[in-house]
């Protein structure tokens, strides 16, 4: 019988489940979308029961595929959203809801944290306060303290999913270090909470839950879950991680200095380290901690930037991204002077959530091959800028190649104009489900069945044609670059 791994994903989007072997081929998956409830602006969660049962189905459909030996199931990995928080009780039922890391209700507490000590928090936790776990804590224990006294312990979702799983009670339930970034109370170089920000901010430490390694053995599957599922009981479940971290990790992203884009949903940025140096400065790039303790993933993101690629194909030219690809590889850079803000949700990182998106510099002259590529050079200048910081803090480093993971990577147009923009080498990897992959191995590892992380990752890391810089088309958008964050400020406060 050869031990498979299951990992799950819980997603904004939805719940995915995903059965590995040990050369890591995927033997089953399952997906079920997610309920976001929304009932006005600004206001998004979670329901308990809905992660939960999201994951007790997935599991369910992965079991019946054809080929599944539920009894070669060897160990179990979640990961989930990062930048949300949730509260259980004693036993380790949840007491709140998930309260989403797009929810935005928190963000006069958000205030609040920077005004009293907003540099401190990035100096402690790595990331600066934004509509995180800190203000988020806040806003349950000022707005409904009834329910903040119920809360044993704040935790991630996938820290809930695993004690479920596994029985824990509140005591024993966690948070993994991948998340302290996003804490707004953890020493992340320390991995403790800070006494220091729990004591700025009256929050009891006693709800602060144990932190672990993602490649912790939190418990085991019980028998009432085995009941439910038809998981054989006493498979080890590991910790899990953070799902950006789990994905980065699974991407392969192992070795110092590279760059990393995640091209998906959000367009995130990222590298790998091994100094942990706080963003106090320019308060753009979060310090997430690798899996792997000792390193860390400087990154930073625009909330939906790959998603304004789509809101253009479906709602402004109505057809396919190939057609519009081919109209704009022969326009130059700048697109003859338009500039796109991809900031439809604010600007996450330096946080600015009073900018939206916007064309500015239209002219007739302009088709949809324009617009579309300035959307793709909008994002590519944004990354530019978390380059320049990151250059800044690490500057006895060379970041001058960087993978490309997502949809948005199967761009050749989209990779090269990146490869301009940043003036560095862009390679392509056809990764298939990183996280899932990263969380797979994870959990392989943490049950014993992996001697080496790289070795099972590197079997599914499929590298596509590297494209060059040009330094003419690099020097082109040296000016663009810069009037586009000029455009940031300008705009920041105008429309809705």
């Amino acid at each position: 019988m050869t031990p498979t791994v299951l990992a799950i994903d819980i997603g904004t989007q939805g719940t995915k489940a995903a059965l590995f072997d040990q050369n890591m081929n995927i033997v089953a998956t399952a997906f079920e979308p997610s309920r976001l409830i929304q009932p006005s602006p600004g206001t998004v969660w979670q329901e308990a029961d809905d992660l939960y049962g999201a994951c007790v189905r997935t599991i369910r459909e992965v079991l019946a595929q054809p080929g599944v030996d539920p009894a070669a199931i060897s160990a179990i990995g979640v990961d989930g959203q990062m930048a949300g928080i949730m509260g259980v009780g004693d036993d380790g039922q949840a007491v709140t809801y998930y309260d989403s890391w797009l929810d935005n209700r928190c963000a006069p507490y958000m205030k609040r944290m920077r005004e009293k000590a907003g540099q401190r928090v990035t100096e402690i936790t790595g990331g600066p306060v934004t509509y995180t776990h800190g203000p988020k804590i806040l806003w349950w224990k000022h707005e409904h303290p009834e329910q903040y006294a119920k809360v044993a312990k704040f935790v991630l979702p996938h820290g809930y999913i695993t004690g479920r799983m596994a029985g824990l009670t509140g005591e024993e339930l966690y948070f993994d270090y991948t998340c302290l970034q996003y804490s707004g109370f953890g020493d992340n170089l320390q991995k403790t909470w800070s006494n220091e920000l729990l004591g700025l901010f009256d929050v009891d430490p006693k709800k602060m839950a144990r932190i672990v390694s993602p490649f912790d053995i939190v418990g085991k599957v019980t028998a009432a879950f085995s009941k439910e599922t038809g998981l054989p009981s006493g498979i080890p479940v590991v910790a899990g991680g953070g799902d950006t971290a789990c994905s980065i990790f699974g991407s392969g992203l192992f070795d110092q200095d590279l760059l990393f884009d995640i091209a998906g949903t959000a367009s995130v940025m990222c590298s790998v380290v091994d100094q942990f140096v706080p963003d106090t400065e320019f308060e753009t790039l979060t310090m997430m901690r690798s899996p792997i303790d000792g390193f860390w993933f400087p990154l930073a993101y625009i909330n939906g930037g790959g998603l304004c690629l789509k809101w253009f194909r479906d709602q402004i030219a109505h057809t396919t991204y190939e057609a519009l690809e081919a109209e704009c590889v022969h326009i130059q850079p700048g697109s003859d002077g338009l500039l796109f803000v991809p900031h439809f949700a604010g600007r996450v990182l330096p946080n600015n959530p009073d900018v939206k998106g916007s064309f500015i510099g239209l002219d007739w002259k302009h088709t949809d091959a324009h617009l579309f590529r300035a959307v793709m050079e909008g994002v590519a200048y944004e990354y530019r800028y978390y380059l320049s910081v990151l250059q800044k803090l690490y500057p006895q480093s060379r970041f001058d190649t960087m993978y490309a993971a997502g949809g948005g990577a199967k761009s050749a147009v989209f990779n090269q104009i990146k490869a301009d923009a940043l003036g560095v080498k862009v390679t392509p990897f056809v990764m298939g489900e990183a996280g899932l992959a990263g969380t797979a191995v994870i959990a392989g590892m943490g049950a014993g069945l992996f001697a080496d992380y790289r070795e099972p990752i590197q079997k599914i890391m499929r590298g596509g044609e590297s494209l060059e810089p040009d330094a003419a088309r690099h020097a082109a958008y040296a000016p663009y670059a810069q009037a586009y964050l000029r455009a940031i400020d300008a705009l920041t406060g105008l429309g809705g």
